[in-house]
């Protein structure tokens, strides 16, 4: 497993734990607690010479080292931390100060990597990824991305872990499906590389169907997220918008022929078990095309694994979409997980409607500033609701400790409802920031002032 790559052996024990997920999501938090802590003071012992970022939060908070988990909370990185370069670097194609940029959150050095022939920032993450340096942006919903970077191994081992975490705990992966992702096939993007990842895990070679082949340019992306902002708070120029319109017509004409194509596959190959994720808006495309060929509910195969969220900003879906999307596709198999681009571990969730949490990963319930850590007051009421922290001990291309913008709720009872043991979160995860407003954690103005000082100099 590429768990056994890495050299501190604690943390390697809690990677390993993955290859039986059943019993990696079945531990008493009082049995893994000092492993745990173990392997977090084995990897900032590492980092800590590695990421000067890190030294420096170190020293401002005295920690010399990890001895409880309460020492982690001053040693996360704000999420925002991603995004912190200036702007003006990438408008001015200064790329050799995104590398500086990115140098100052980054294990491996960066700075010499060959950005003489960049022309705009896909070009730019294509000289990273072609030095070894797997980074991801996020989608840059604020109209401005997150950069974050990973090895190689890194992928590898997020690979393995969905291999064992995706389907748990109703399936486990096996690479002999027909496999359908209604998204990109390529893309420096983590939604590219979770489709990668279970492609690999779960399609049979050849039999991989993404819907487009040309690849997610992160350029056009954030190009258009800092539009939509634009129009939403009125700054966009009526040229824009049509121009914007016009662009968004031709390329759904584009897509809708290839879109029936793939759609009218799928639908060829639902008597057996299939592999398919994408968007709630284009499974209920997929009930329209099948209603016009006159295929009603319930008629996939029961093994048929299918995957569903996300694409209903801005579209206009009846109230009980999610009711028709689960009737349509009838007693088959719908796995649900919590993450993003910052984690490399999943958190599936349960029959309970818990999210369980990996070994590997060191989930820390924070107040809303993210400035100290939550814990139960009493013996009776173990559920806690603050922003979630962690500390993803998976990677060796960045320090793995964020504070997130998320709202979680967090059961630290030790024992989930479906009768396993381990703390869990509920489904009723929310932003504690809306898209345009400034989410408020402590530490992230610090953070930013230490790394703007560290690209000027």
């Amino acid at each position: 497993m590429p768990a056994s790559t890495i050299s501190t052996p604690a943390r390697r024990q809690l990677l390993d734990f993955i290859d039986d997920p059943d019993h990696a999501y079945d531990q008493k938090p009082a049995d893994i607690a000092p492993l745990q802590l173990e392997a977090a003071q084995e990897l900032f012992a590492v980092r800590r010479e590695q990421i000067p970022l890190l030294a420096r939060r170190a020293e401002q908070a005295a920690i010399k080292e990890i001895g409880s988990f309460d020492d982690l909370v001053p040693l996360l990185f704000a999420h925002t931390v991603y995004k912190s370069y200036p702007q003006s670097f990438v408008d001015q194609g200064r790329w050799d100060r995104m590398l500086q940029w990115l140098q100052t959150l980054s294990v491996a050095k960066v700075t010499d990597v060959d950005v003489s022939d960049v022309k705009d920032v896909d070009d730019w993450l294509g000289a990273l990824w072609a030095a070894g340096h797997a980074v991801l942006a996020t989608s840059g919903s604020s109209g401005k991305c997150s950069f974050l970077n990973h090895t190689m191994g890194d992928r590898a081992l997020k690979t393995e872990h969905f291999k064992y975490t995706v389907g748990w705990p109703q399936i486990r992966a096996s690479a002999d499906r027909e496999l359908f992702w209604l998204g990109p096939a390529f893309g420096r993007n983590s939604a590219v590389e979770s489709f990668l990842s279970n492609a690999e895990n779960w399609g049979r070679p050849g039999h991989v169907h993404a819907l487009e082949s040309q690849p997610l340019l992160i350029s056009d992306v954030s190009r258009m997220a800092a539009l939509r902002k634009r129009m939403a708070d009125g700054t966009a120029t009526p040229s824009e918008i049509e121009a914007y319109e016009q662009q968004g017509a031709r390329k759904a004409s584009e897509a809708k022929a290839d879109f029936e194509r793939l759609i009218d596959l799928l639908l060829d190959h639902r008597h057996e078990p299939i592999y398919v994720t994408g968007m709630w808006s284009q499974h209920m495309l997929i009930i329209q095309r099948a209603r016009a060929r006159g295929i009603g509910d319930g008629e996939f195969h029961p093994k048929t694994v299918v995957g569903a969220g996300g694409g209903v900003k801005g579209i206009s879906l009846p109230s009980d979409y999610k009711e028709q999307v689960a009737r349509f596709y009838g007693e088959v198999i719908r796995p649900y997980s919590y993450g993003m681009t910052e984690l490399a571990l999943l958190m599936p969730r349960c029959e309970a409607e818990r999210y369980h949490i990996p070994p590997g990963l060191i989930a820390l319930p924070l107040d809303a500033p993210g400035e100290r850590l939550l814990e139960s007051t009493d013996g009776t009421n173990n559920v806690v609701e603050g922003r979630f922290g962690f500390v993803d001990l998976a990677y060796e291309g960045r320090w793995g400790g964020i504070i997130t913008g998320d709202k979680v709720t967090m059961d630290l009872g030790g024992r989930c409802p479906c009768g396993r043991h381990g703390n869990t979160l509920f489904d009723n995860i929310t932003r504690f920031a809306q898209i345009g407003q400034n989410d408020h954690i402590g530490c992230a103005g610090t953070i930013d002032a230490y790394i703007r000082g560290a690209v000027d100099a």
